[in-house]
Parts: C-alpha cells; structure tokens; sequence
C-alpha cells in the first residue's frame, strides 16, 4: 500500500495507519532527510529478521534505528555529558551515531561491543512515527540487494510491494547518507563522511 503524507504537517491518521502497521509486526518504507529507509519496531524481532532477509544483510552487521528526540536517546544508549552537548548541538540532522546501548534495546539491533547506531532525521514523519509507536523504529536504505538505492517512494512501493507492508510517500529526499561518527568514550572517531558537517570532530 502506498499513502502520501505531508512532509511538512503529517495527518495524524495516516500517521496512525503506518504505527497501526508497525504494532503488527509489519515492515514500512518512510522518508528520511537522507534516503527512503525501510523500517519496523525494534521491539519486533520477527519484523528485524524480515529486514535481514530483504537486505541479504548478515546478522553480524545489525541496523541502525531513528529516535525521536534526545531524551529518547538516553532512554536507548548510555550518553555522556561530551555525547549529550555534541548531539544537541547537531540533532536533529542527517547524522547517524555509535553510542553504547541500553538494556532496553534488543540484542539483535547490537554489535558485539554492544554498541548501536542511532539517528534523530530532521524530518517530522520519522519523528511522529517514532513518537506515535513508543519505540525506535529500525532504519536502513530501502533498497534490494544489487540495486541503486531506490530515491523515489511509488519506485520502492514497486520495487518492495510483495515484501512490505506500506510505503509512505513523502515527497523528494536529498539523496545523500548520514555521517556516521562514534562517540564512545568520548573519543569522537568519524566512520563515514556524508551530509552532515563533521568538521567539529577533525
């Protein structure tokens, strides 16, 4: 299924749909200030293992997952007073950061050092979906393995239709990835350079 939603002001019943989708366990594709991403709720480890089998993707590798806020954060990593400052200098944004994870996130969404990616996209229909749900929602470029990635929502609803269960249309993203830079131990380390500015960490 294929709904538009407003980027700027999203109708809170379509909002309602998608979380609706995601309460039972199913997978949807959404707009991010970098790409589409497909996600589902982190708490749902059927839902992760579907995501695993739609990228091909490793179980050594997990996803990363969006927050709504920087109070939600710390409810889902341990964040430092250094994190803390960086983070709300810079969320939210496209942006993408290691931090050590909670008890609360699920040991499939972990690397072995228990660490985890965590992103708040300045984009209000992640950020409503999260708010909405209770829980971080799992993010990843929606793409098939051996395809570009998808940067247009009716091309993804073609492309992923039999495999998810709702795509959200919410109008042209930039097209571009995250930064992703670890702040564990306060030890600022840059992983990959992409839209977000990481001159602060150099």
């Amino acid at each position: 299924m294929l709904i538009d939603i407003n980027p700027y002001n999203p109708q809170e019943r379509l909002i309602d749909q998608a979380v609706e989708t995601l309460q039972r366990g199913g997978v949807i594709a959404y707009p991010t200030d970098t790409y589409y991403g497909i996600g589902c709720d982190i708490m749902n480890k059927k839902a992760i293992q579907r995501i695993y089998q739609i990228k091909q993707r490793p179980k050594s590798k997990p996803f990363s997952f969006i927050c709504s806020d920087l109070k939600n954060i710390s409810d889902y990593a341990k964040v430092s007073n250094y994190a803390y400052k960086t983070m709300r200098r810079l969320l939210p944004g496209p942006y993408t950061f290691i931090l050590e994870g909670s008890k609360l996130v699920p040991k499939i969404m972990l690397t072995k050092r228990k660490t985890a990616g965590i992103r708040v996209p300045d984009n209000r229909i992640c950020i409503d979906l999260v708010h909405r749900l209770g829980h971080p929602i799992l993010s990843t470029t929606a793409q098939l393995p051996g395809d570009e990635i998808y940067h247009d929502a009716s091309l993804i609803h073609d492309r992923l239709n039999s495999r998810i269960e709702l795509v959200i249309d919410g109008g042209p993203v930039p097209g571009e990835p995250s930064s992703v830079v670890s702040l564990i131990r306060d030890e600022p380390e840059i992983f990959r350079r992409g839209q977000g500015d990481v001159s602060i960490f150099e």
